[in-house]
């Protein structure tokens, strides 16, 4: 394995472990936030599974839908989002 450039030769070996070719499709990867550091002890948890292939693309503009969204969302409720960081 050849070494990239910038990068000390055991990183580049780690990146290479993690690289699409040696993760099998359908495996999830799920992360879970400490309580104590959400507002409020929320409990935060991300799932992330890994596709390929048509069904990536399905999943990249289901994303790309989900985002257009909540941009959207963000960009109607501006100013009652402002005023709530405003407030103590």
């Amino acid at each position: 394995m050849t070494s990239t450039p910038g990068m000390p030769q055991e990183s580049a070996e780690e990146h290479a472990r993690n690289s699409p070719d040696t993760i099998p499709s359908g495996t999830i990867y799920s992360y879970n936030v400490d309580d104590s550091k959400t507002p409020g002890g929320i409990k935060v948890r991300w799932k992330v599974r890994v596709v390929t292939g048509p069904q990536a693309a399905r999943y990249d503009a289901r994303q790309a839908e989900a985002i257009r969204e909540a941009l959207t969302w963000a960009v109607k409720h501006q100013r009652q989002l402002r005023s709530t960081q405003d407030t103590p």
